[in-house]
């Protein structure tokens, strides 16, 4: 397949991402270094570690045993809930399942692709991986029955056939998936077949590689020289001291696409695949596992012939290079005849192994190799094959045509291209060969705008932070990069993740300062959010306000330009020589003439709103002050943009040829302006519950100023030519009602809050001219329509110059800790660039979890995709020991099957030695035993947050909380507010299902209440602390009465039971969460709280406690023998149904 492209020829398949975990290399960058440094990654271990991972005594004492092994780190670790994986279904997974996983992730992400949002485009997946042998040495319990859905769950967790498909399924990829068995060139076929199904256009998209790792872990082995192992664990490829390789760990995957679509899209392209090709040697070797010149010769003829390249015109081969004696000639022998064009070279081919770097990592050889050659492209430099002093004498390289590369070497220059071949060949004859050519050089792309915002998001603060530290080394360490395009990639070729950072920078070395320095805050798990507009009124505008968008925001530019000339009829003049004048004192006073100042202010706001909306950010709500409730109803689209502005521009003059007046912003209560107010002096605006604003005659506003000031009263004169939302303004009502009757109203598409009311607008208000002919006049009533906002949980974005409306939010009481409050335009004495300042504030939108179309800031400018760190996985360890070696010992049929539970006495609990500032939260109804046991807890009030049932979520008093037990997004909102306002609980105690004694029967509805209070509350509870808490270590107490029947006469509920369920899960799937249950009976409140106070200040040493009297109590589970036949319970008889649980 080839295309022309400007005299251009694309032919091949790009390898535009990579990523991998080999000995000493925990990423590719890693290994790369490595590789040109010489170093050897094979560890060689001590008797203690060996011993340890159990080899026996006797087996170290040999003189053959050969202490070496190339290991990867963590092997037996794994980010399970990255992927979705419970804990158990984590354990069960095969290791080289798993790194094959989380490499595949990060070659994506290499890539510059998010991989969950390729369903546009059918995705392929081919790899394979080595023997599954976690199953049979660590899984397997041979002589022990295992029931069916046990052994299927083990089946499909470790077996090859789903390594390519459990990668389709998690990462929701649609097109071929393909598990490629070869043994050792098992990656290299996988890459083969990648490559067929890209160039069939089954695939647009293929990942493929493979993964190894062999168990235990760190082991060496006995040398046998009749084998493949070598005798000191080196592997000496082509020395005539080879004498074999070692096994190693490994995992390669790298991300394929098409040459022409990778140019298109501008792609990163570390190498180009000119051809490839597969077959098998048949009979024609002495025996299976022997390699056949004739094969691998005819193999790798045919892969340059599929190229249609020169071999004379290749620099350098990756070589199988197994170092075997036998495999080593067979090798060299082949690629001879490969090469041979009957004419000698003019230099020898350069020959090297990864395999004397890392040994032989099985599977993913194939693809270390081709990795390594991708990478020698790239940077143009051959690293040196290990080992080489004297070559094996059956090698014939005297003959001139190869040479073994012992040093790092520039890469010759023989007059075309950078080429080179990567070898593989597999036991059982399945042999590869792939030609590899340089990336074309990369079309040179616009700089784009100056200042660029930067995205991360993790699943925790910790890898969050680690991403951070990640990308400021990359920056320092590639100066160059295009900020513009490391900005495009992190915001569309990564997952967004909850917990997130953002910056704004215009290189690369002021994005590392800003990585490099310590986050503001703490992050908090974002959510998604709903978003209001805040318009602002006169008295927010400053000259030049909004130039520097008009400068750098073509949305921006568009739609001012288009409402300027709208207005030019209805203003006489071009609004943008207003908007962008100088800041001279001239171009001050004309922008403060009311006739220019609302149309600006209108404009302004209105093209920054369309420019957001552009973005993506589209608002649920909106609120205007003034001025500002016209361009919410204008978006909302109660009347079209043409006749906003006429109305808007009639407005203000009509405003201009009134009398002048003042307005006086007084921090008083509404009611106590209310009787100062005099016949000359109106109640303007009310703007929180201590701040309105007056408005009137100059005199008497000067005069009230002046009392106000005897009083100490610091009231505060405002710019402003008129006295609007007065009587001052009544003259001017007819003759703006008479064009607003002319205005066809329609009602609203966002809902927006009224100025009238302070609440939601209704359709009739909306479209009723005598509302607008009142809004003119009548006050404003911002703090009543901020707290209707502030009611739920929005981020408030301020949209048009300055910031004061975010201002008077943060006073409201209704602002809550997790309230977010934004600004998009500067303050007129900030010096800071309005694109800038837009920027940051997406970012910050971004980070709050509001709704933003990250796509849309490169929105027609060319960006491409480069390579930047990959996600910081956060494994834990997920493994099942070996079972220890013994005899199987016969048993019983019954023996150990079946268990009874009874309960023992317990001693009483250890007190537990207080911690200083241990912050505790607690369910406790309002009880007399919830009211008891707080009063014995003897908390101070800074210490103890309270949480009681309600109808609605509501902060009643300082440390005490209303929320709804059957709501979710309640328990989120109480554990974000707690973390935002630094309340985090060290210690929960959960008691809402002590309900008393009940004789009302079991329904729907009591089962559903009792959830509600109990097993819902708690796992949301736990939910919201594990998603917000940063992984902090809480413990959580659930206490409940009914769970169980400890004596004789007790009566249980069996709706309580699933907090038993809830307790375990927690404990075992929430990270920094225990959890236990104590289970109380319905006695004397004040006896019990003294018992349950005791059992909640000790140490933890029980899962599960039944308090009874004085009496501390136990489970204990015993074995049991079932009786025969005849013996069950009674009234077991045919055809009745018996819940088990």
């Amino acid at each position: 397949m080839s295309m022309d492209t400007g005299g251009q020829e694309l032919h091949g398949i790009a390898v535009i991402g990579m990523a991998g975990r080999f000995p000493g290399a925990e990423s590719a960058r890693e290994f790369w270094e490595n590789l040109l440094g010489g170093v050897e990654s094979i560890s060689r271990f001590r008797d203690d570690e060996l011993m340890a991972a159990g080899v026996p005594a006797d087996v170290l004492r040999n003189p053959g045993y050969v202490r070496a092994k190339g290991v990867i780190a963590d092997a037996d670790c794994f980010d399970a809930g990255f992927f979705d994986f419970s804990p158990r279904e984590a354990q069960l997974l095969d290791p080289q399942q798993r790194v094959f996983l989380e490499s595949a992730w990060a070659a994506f992400e290499d890539a510059g692709y998010e991989p969950t949002r390729l369903t546009g485009m059918p995705v392929g997946v081919f790899g394979g991986m080595g023997l599954n042998s976690y199953l049979y040495t660590h899984l397997a319990r041979p002589g022990v029955p295992v029931p069916l859905e046990e052994f299927f769950a083990a089946f499909i967790s470790n077996d090859k056939d789903f390594l390519s498909t459990r990668v389709s399924y998690k990462l929701n990829l649609r097109g071929p998936s393909l598990t490629v068995q070869t043994a050792c060139s098992t990656s290299l076929v996988a890459v083969h077949l990648a490559c067929q199904s890209l160039l069939s256009f089954e695939s647009d998209l293929a990942l493929a590689g493979g993964a190894a790792i062999t168990l235990p872990l760190r082991t060496g082995y006995l040398h046998n020289p009749n084998f493949i192992l070598s005798r000191d664990g080196s592997t000496r490829t082509f020395d005539a001291k080879a004498g074999g390789t070692v096994f190693s760990h490994g995992v390669g995957a790298v991300v394929l696409k098409r040459l022409e679509d990778a140019v298109r899209d501008r792609d990163s392209i570390y190498a180009v695949i000119k051809g490839s090709a597969v077959n098998n040697d048949g009979a024609s070797k002495v025996g299976f596992t022997a390699p056949s010149v004739d094969s691998q010769a005819e193999v790798i003829r045919t892969a340059y012939t599929v190229a249609d390249v020169d071999p004379a015109s290749v620099a350098y081969v990756e070589a199988h290079g197994t170092a075997t004696p036998m495999g080593d000639p067979i090798e060299v022998a082949a690629l001879t005849r490969a090469f041979d064009s009957g004419t000698r070279r003019p230099t020898p081919c350069l020959l090297g192994s990864v395999k004397s770097n890392l040994g032989h990592t099985d599977a993913a050889a194939g693809v270390a190799g081709l990795m390594k050659v991708a990478l020698a492209l790239r940077h143009g430099a051959i690293p040196p094959s290990l080992h080489f002093e004297t070559p094996n004498p059956h090698l014939d390289l005297e003959s001139g045509h190869f040479r073994v590369v012992t040093a790092p070497t520039p890469w010759p220059d023989l007059g075309a291209p950078r080429r080179a071949g990567v070898s593989a060949f597999g036991i059982g004859g399945t042999n590869a060969h792939v030609v590899l050519e340089e990336a074309p050089a990369p079309e040179p792309v616009p700089p784009g705008r100056r200042e660029q915002l930067l995205v991360l998001s993790a699943r925790s603060p910790q890898a969050l932070e680690r991403a951070r530290r990640r990308l400021a080394e990359h920056l320092r360490r590639e100066p160059s990069v295009g900020l513009g395009d490391a900005a495009f990639t992190l915001a569309m070729g990564r997952k967004t993740l909850p917990f997130r950072a953002s910056l704004v920078a215009s290189d690369a070395a002021e994005a590392a300062r800003a990585l490099e320095a310590d986050p503001s805050a703490e992050p908090v798990a974002a959510r998604q959010t709903p978003v209001a507009f805040l318009f602002p009124g006169q008295g927010s505008q400053y000259p030049a306000m909004g130039r520097g968008l008009y400068e750098v925001e073509p949305e921006y530019r568009d739609t001012v330009d288009r409402c300027a000339a709208l207005l030019r009829p209805h203003l006489g003049l071009d609004l943008r020589e207003v908007l962008h004048a100088d800041l001279s004192d001239a171009a001050l006073a004309r922008l403060e003439r009311t006739e220019l100042t609302q149309p600006a202010l209108f404009v302004v706001e209105y093209a920054l709103a369309r420019l957001l909306m552009s973005r993506g950010v589209e608002p649920s709500a909106m609120l205007g002050h003034s001025v500002g409730e016209w361009v919410a109803a204008c978006l909302a689209g109660v009347f079209p943009l043409e006749d906003g502005l006429r109305l808007i521009a009639l407005r203000g003059k009509l405003m201009q040829a009134l009398p002048p007046g003042k307005m006086l912003s007084v921090p008083l209560p509404r009611d106590e302006v209310r009787r100062l107010l005099s016949e000359r002096l109106s109640l303007a605006a009310v703007n929180g519950p201590a701040s309105c604003v007056v408005a009137g005659h100059s005199e008497a506003v000067e005069a009230l100023a002046a009392s106000l000031a005897e009083r100490g009263v610091p009231a505060r004169m405002l710019r402003t030519s008129h006295a609007f939302h007065s009587y001052m303004v009544d003259d001017a009502l007819a003759a703006f009602r008479r064009v607003v009757e002319q205005v066809p109203l329609s009602a609203p598409r966002i809902p927006f809050v009224s100025n009238l009311t302070g609440r939601f607008i209704t359709p009739a208000e909306a479209t009723s001219p005598d509302y607008w002919v009142r809004h003119m006049r009548e006050a404003v009533e911002f703090a009543r329509g901020v707290g209707m906002l502030l009611r739920e949980e929005r981020v408030l974005l301020e949209v048009g110059p300055g910031n004061g409306l975010g201002a008077l939010a943060r006073m409201h009481p209704e602002k809550g800790a997790t309230a977010t409050l934004l600004s998009t335009m500067r303050h007129p004495k900030a010096s800071v660039h309005d694109g800038r300042v837009l920027l940051e504030t997406l970012g910050r939108l971004w980070e709050a979890g509001g709704a933003l179309d990250l796509s849309a800031l490169w929105r027609g400018e060319p960006r491409g995709r480069v390579h930047l760190p990959t996600y910081p996985f956060e494994r834990q360890r997920h493994w099942v020991d070996a079972p220890a070696e013994g005899p199987a010992v016969p048993r019983d049929a019954q023996e150990g099957l079946f268990h009874a539970t009874s309960w023992a006495a317990l001693p009483r609990p250890t007190p537990r030695r207080p911690v200083e500032g241990e912050r505790w939260l607690l369910f406790l109804g309002d009880s007399r035993l919830a009211r008891a046991t707080f009063a014995g807890l003897g908390l101070a009030a800074s210490s103890a947050t309270r949480v009681v049932p309600a109808e609605a979520f509501e902060r009643r008093e300082d440390g005490l909380y209303g929320l709804r037990p059957g709501s979710r997004e309640d328990h989120q909102r109480l554990v974000r507010e707690l973390a935002a306002a630094g309340r985090l609980p060290d210690r929960v105690v959960h008691a809402w299902s002590v309900t008393g004694p009940s004789d009302a029967p079991l329904s729907f509805e009591t089962l559903g209440h009792a959830q509600a209070l109990g097993f819902y509350s708690l796992l949301w509870l736990a939910q919201a602390l594990g998603e917000h808490g940063g992984g902090r270590p809480v413990s959580l107490v659930a206490v409940a009465d009914g769970v169980h029947a400890v004596g004789e006469g007790e009566h249980v509920r069996p709706e309580k039971a699933t907090l038993l369920g809830a307790c375990r899960g927690i404990a075992l799937e929430a990270p920094g969460l225990t959890c236990r249950l104590v289970d109380v009976a319905a006695e004397g409140p004040e006896a019990l709280a003294h018992a349950l106070v005791d059992e909640l200040r000790a140490e933890e040493d029980a899962g599960v406690v039944a308090l009874r009297g004085a009496r501390r109590w136990g489970p204990q589970v015993s074995p049991v023998v079932l009786p025969g036949e005849g013996g069950g319970p009674e009234g077991a008889l045919p055809g009745r149904t018996w819940l088990i649980t």
